[in-house]
């Protein structure tokens, strides 16, 4: 056995060796033809490709001039030998891209000035080849490091060569942020410091062969985590990674012939994932370990094979360590920092470990990141007829490509769209640069404009197996029903570096040295002439739907991916897939209600997702809402708010229904005193999880509630808490009860089966009051302003004001200006069906089933009585045909509507004078005979099946059919609105500011 065991390991050592000396291979073979780019070729440059002539200067001159010329761009770097002796410094936003049948190679010169001392005054104490800034490094002046605001950012496609002589060379120089990657580059550093110091954002297919380490590092420019895929590590002689902070989220990582993996610098911590490495030859240990006990150290590993790895932990305060299981052997699953087992469990510090000695070598892990497709098959989108200029539409030119071509290359430019692209079942789509390659919707594009269901700009067929990569989706600002893409293909597809633009990592195109906008002198001290007010919120963010929309079967790989439109819902939304998708450092920020949205989820893996919430744009947010999720994985999850944000927020993640959730390594943070208070809330159970930075959670499922129901007559429940202002009750026939959050545009359900709250709906319209009609569609009253710039019928879109606005003061005071319109959905698949229901004339309905009124108005000019029977012009007809909703301004300001059936006693508040008033309904939906039935009267009332009157104001007054009070229900907080529902229509529902109740009526 012992024979068979060594012949194993010998043909794993020297498959390890094949692969180490494997020739890199050229991701783009092929000149790419790109009218905006640069190319670093003899015909522009004084140089030579073959390494006879050091073209330091002219490299930088080369990668300077685009970003002079355009603010951002590619420089393209044909096959060849070039040999430098100097810094090369890459401005923000400029790309580096090798291409040719071989990758290019970049040396280091043998004894380059510079690079034989320890540079004192560097952090990294080196010099480097390539150092990414946050600008132009104009002669003799000192670099500015790139940082938090440093994006798009990249080389790829370029091998590099530290040459003899040169012991404190480093690579690459790479603290940038978004949209910043290294990628497809092998790094030969010899005698050198390292590959890459201070890491940023991303690298991919990259390999590090010598020097003391591959990569050293602190912690990114923003704080965030780093994400590291398909690395490979060889013959580093101190360690192949040394961190402090890095957040490293490592999958597929090879380490061969190194003391160390990973070494944790002295008395630092970090949150290292990692997952299907492979570690062969690790001398010392595979990881060593520092901060021994604190939370801040989140360490876990999945499927981790050890050949000849003697240690798999060291750690260095105490010396305890945790050895392998022989010579061969895997880890199937490590965590060492704070657990907790489930949402109700205490916390624990603690080390766990599943280890299996091994017989054999398993097969190598899948790799999920499809190949670039060849370049040969790429057919440039502006040989067919765009022009990416800007302001000509090149929708037709898209769709003519997209039927008749796979593979469309997208050089740089800003190419307008005017209606949706959908790409067939195996389009690709390739740009090389998000921010200068745009597909971008001019502002009020009618396609995208006014009232109804979402219209993606890029849609993919349902099961296609798409590649989307290097691309800019830019759905502007005022386009209403605009989402950046839907996508609908399959596990096998592909999302990679696609920027959602949108406030956030917009940038301006032109000479970098053009005249800057004159913003004014304005007074920097505050004096009640000339007063300096805070800059307030951009009124076009939020009313556009979600930029990122992932549902009907949708799944794959989305990597390095940026979400942060202001203009946007959410910046990223799934709902309704079971196919496996799995991200890859995607960053969401800066939205004003929710940054992440998973519904009716399972069989996703997250990896490195950062959230981010900025002062003006999201005091408010949710960070991530979980809804009838299950085997879903989050790993190094980075939960941040800003150093300006002044207000607290109670809750990162809320659930609802969830189970076989795991989290691996969760940093909630802000370095104002304002972090999110609760890390996760479960809307039903009411558990939540306290502590800030852990190493693993599993939601289960199987929690239990803090408070059991009892639903005993007589008596008064909370059944969930947490709204800001829960309003607009209504009922389904099933007796299910739903409410709204006007600000906060959501729209919620307590299923009276389940006893379970859902989310039902987010959209950017903010819903006043909600109803059904007899077939249980969920009617939504709304505010509709008219989109700015929205043509309809040849005319700017204008709303009328109704003549019932002119009785309550209310309308003056800036309430004007937008309509109340009705839309309906189904609940159980609202994305889909929303429409807004049809205006008609009153009294055209042959047959009315029932009317929807205002619950209460607020008639402060005295007029109440006579307004309440007044029969309108127009109504709205449900999908029923057989419900009506008679236009009226007070449903602007009222908190829920209440159905008027004909032949029955209809009730509504005079909310002014504190009464309530009885009317008798006409066939036609419309009301006569109005009485007053009693001198209580605020926020709304409702009936039971006696005929019993419930009348909301501070408390729930009772009374019977001929107005006598017989019972007072005393609630913790003020009533907004009720309903009579339930399973057996005995139960009020009272929706109470920040919470749901229920009272059960007593027999």
């Amino acid at each position: 056995m012992k024979r068979v065991l060594n012949c194993f390991l010998l043909l794993f050592v020297v498959a390890a060796a094949c692969a180490a000396t494997t020739k890199s291979v050229s991701v783009y073979t092929q000149r790419p033809a790109d009218p905006e780019a640069v190319y670093f070729t003899p015909a522009d440059y004084q140089i030579k490709a073959d390494g006879s002539m050091d073209v330091s200067d002219e490299l930088q001159r080369a990668l300077n001039d685009v970003k002079e010329k355009y603010n951002f761009g590619i420089v393209f770097l044909p096959e060849g030998n070039y040999r430098i002796s100097k810094t090369i410094y890459i401005p923000n936003a400029v790309r580096l891209i090798g291409y040719g049948k071989n990758r290019p190679v970049i040396s280091l010169a043998r004894n380059s000035p510079g690079y034989q001392q320890e540079v004192a005054t560097d952090k990294g104490g080196a010099n480097y080849m390539f150092w990414f800034t946050g600008g132009l490094v104009r002669p003799g002046s000192e670099p500015r490091d790139a940082g938090a605001g440093t994006f798009y950012s990249a080389i790829s496609n370029v091998d590099l060569k530290i040459e003899a002589g040169n012991p404190h060379a480093v690579a690459l120089r790479t603290h940038f942020a978004q949209h910043s990657f290294v990628s497809h580059v092998d790094i030969h550093i010899g005698e050198g410091k390292a590959g890459l110091f201070d890491v940023g954002n991303e690298m991919e297919d990259v390999r590090f062969f010598g020097g003391d380490y591959g990569i050293y590092t602190t912690k990114t420019s923003p704080s965030w985590q780093m994400m590291i895929i398909n690395t490979y590590f060889e013959g580093q002689r101190k360690a192949a990674i040394r961190t402090q902070e890095g957040g490293l989220t490592i999958v597929r990582l090879h380490a061969r012939n190194v003391p160390v993996v990973i070494e944790l610098n002295p008395n630092r911590s970090d949150k290292i994932y990692m997952e299907d490495c492979v570690w062969e030859g690790v001398k010392t240990a595979g990881i060593i370990v520092s901060n021994e006990g604190l939370s801040p150290n989140q360490l876990s590993m999945q499927r981790v094979v050890c050949n000849q790895v003697p240690v798999f932990v060291r750690f260095r305060e105490s010396g305890k360590q945790i050895d392998g299981d022989g010579r061969l052997y895997r880890v199937n699953d490590f965590s060492y920092g704070l657990h907790l087992k489930d949402m109700s469990a205490t916390q624990e510090y603690k080390t766990e470990i599943a280890m299996e000695r091994l017989s054999k070598m398993p097969p190598p892990p899948v790799n999920d990141i499809p190949a670039t497709p060849a370049i040969s098959r790429w057919v440039n989108i502006r040989d067919l007829g765009a022009k990416g200029d800007g302001e000509s539409d090149d929708t037709e030119v898209f769709r003519r490509a997209i039927e008749e071509y796979d593979v469309i290359y997208v050089p740089q430019g800003w190419y307008i769209v005017s209606q949706s692209l959908k790409l067939k079942k195996n389009t690709a789509l390739i740009g090389l640069n998000p921010v200068s390659t745009q597909l971008k919707l001019k502002e009020s594009t009618p396609a995208f404009s006014g009232f109804g269901s979402p219209v993606p700009l890029l849609e993919t067929l349902q099961g296609g197996s798409n590649f989307v990569s290097g691309i800019g989706l830019n759905t502007g600002a005022y386009n209403y029903r605009a989402v950046g893409c839907k996508w609908m293909a399959g596990a096998d597809s592909y999302m990679n570096d696609v920027k959602f633009l949108g406030v956030h990592g917009t940038m301006e195109k032109g000479p970098l040295n053009r005249p800057q906008q004159r913003r004014g002198n304005a007074p920097q001290i505050s004096s009640p002439e000339e007063p300096v007010c805070f800059q307030g919120k951009d009124k076009s963010w939020d009313n556009q739907h979600w930029s990122l929309w992932i549902t009907n079967g949708g799944g794959g790989v989305f990597k390095d991916i940026w979400t942060a439109s202001s203009y946007a819902t959410n910046g990223v939304y799934v709902n309704n897939t079971a196919t496996a998708g799995r991200i890859y450092a995607m960053s969401v920020e800066h939205h004003v209600r929710n940054e992440v949205r998973f519904k009716n989820v399972s069989n996703w893996r997250v990896y490195a997702l950062q959230l981010e919430e900025e002062t003006r744009e999201s005091p408010d947010c949710q960070q991530i809402e979980l809804q009838d999720c299950s085997n879903m994985l989050f790993a190094n999850l980075y939960l941040f708010r800003v150093i300006r944000v002044d207000t607290p927020f109670p809750y990162a993640i809320r659930t609802w229904n969830c189970r076989d959730i795991e989290f691996y390594n969760v940093h909630n943070f802000t370095q104002m005193r304002f972090t999110t208070d609760l890390v996760c809330y479960d809307m039903n159970t009411r558990q939540d999880v306290r502590p800030w930075e852990f190493t693993r959670l599993t939601i289960t499922g199987k929690e239990p509630r803090l408070v059991p129901l009892q639903a005993e007559p007589g008596k008064l429940e909370m059944l969930a808490t947490g709204f800001e202002y829960a309003e607009g009750m209504t009922r389904d026939s099933k007796g299910n009860v739903y409410f709204s959050e006007e600000r906060m545009r959501r729209v919620y359900k307590w299923d009276v089966e389940t006893e379970q709250l859902s989310l039902v709906a987010d959209f950017p319209w903010q819903p006043l009051s909600l109803a059904c009609d007899t077939q249980d569609n969920l009617l939504v009253f709304f505010k509709y302003y008219p989109q700015p710039g929205n043509i309809v019928n040849g005319r700017p879109e204008t709303i009328t004001e109704l003549p019932d606005a002119a009785g309550t003061t209310y309308s003056y005071w800036g309430n004007n200006g937008f309509a109340v319109w009705v839309y309906s959905i189904r609940p159980d698949n609202p994305e889909e069906t929303i429409q807004k229901l049809q205006r008609v004339p009153m009294g055209s309905v042959p047959s009315v089933a029932k009317s929807l009124y205002p619950a209460h108005r607020w008639r402060d000019l005295h007029d109440f009585d006579e307004i309440s029977v007044r029969k309108p012009e127009y109504c709205f007809i449900a999908p029923d045909g057989v419900t009506i909703i008679p236009e009226q301004y007070d449903f602007a300001r009222s908190s829920s509507v209440l159905e008027a059936v004909p032949g029955k006693p209809f009730y509504a508040s005079d909310e002014y004078n504190h009464l309530l008033a009885r009317m008798d309904v006409k066939p036609d939906g419309s009301l006569q005979n109005l009485t007053h039935f009693v001198r209580q009267g605020e926020f709304g009332s409702a009936v039971d099946k006696r005929g019993n009157v419930y009348v909301a104001e501070g408390h729930i007054y009772v009374f019977d059919a001929q107005g006598k009070q017989i019972n007072l229900i005393r609630v913790p907080e003020r009533p907004t609105s009720i309903v009579v529902a339930g399973k057996d229509g005995n139960t009020l529902f009272i929706a109470a500011r920040s919470s749901l109740y229920r009272y059960t009526i007593q027999p």
